[in-house]
């Protein structure tokens, strides 16, 4: 999965399955509405196009399908973090780190966790 290619309610279904592990197109729906009304069908069909890409699969329950995330969260994160590092900062991961600190607001418990990520990845 390329990580690119995941649109914005793509990334909220995924974000759904891998908070739950496990659900039906309709409780997707119901939860992804909570936060903004998103009818069914546009659901349904986003879950054909995960499939597509080998993001989610389905197992068939009776009549239901309930699908499930072939993609862990972190290795999600992973790759997508690496490709926004690769195409917009050049590669360099310490220029991603600038920009958020210039024009981000990262508050200070942010940025002494950083600062110790920083110093346990300096001693290695």
């Amino acid at each position: 999965m390329t990580p690119t290619q995941l649109g914005r309610v793509q990334l909220l279904i995924m974000q759904v399955l891998w908070e739950k592990g496990r659900a039906t197109a309709r409780e997707i729906t119901d939860t992804l509405c909570a936060a903004e009304p998103i009818a069914h069908s546009t659901v349904q069909t986003l879950l054909r196009g995960l499939e597509e890409k080998g993001s989610v699969a389905h197992e068939a329950e009776g009549r239901t399908f309930v699908f499930f995330a072939l993609v862990a969260e972190d290795e999600f994160k992973q790759i997508a973090t690496r490709d926004l590092v690769e195409r917009v900062f050049g590669g360099n991961a310490g220029t991603l780190v600038a920009h958020l600190l210039k024009h981000e607001n990262v508050s200070h418990k942010e940025i002494d966790e950083i600062r110790k990520l920083i110093n346990r990845h300096g001693k290695k």
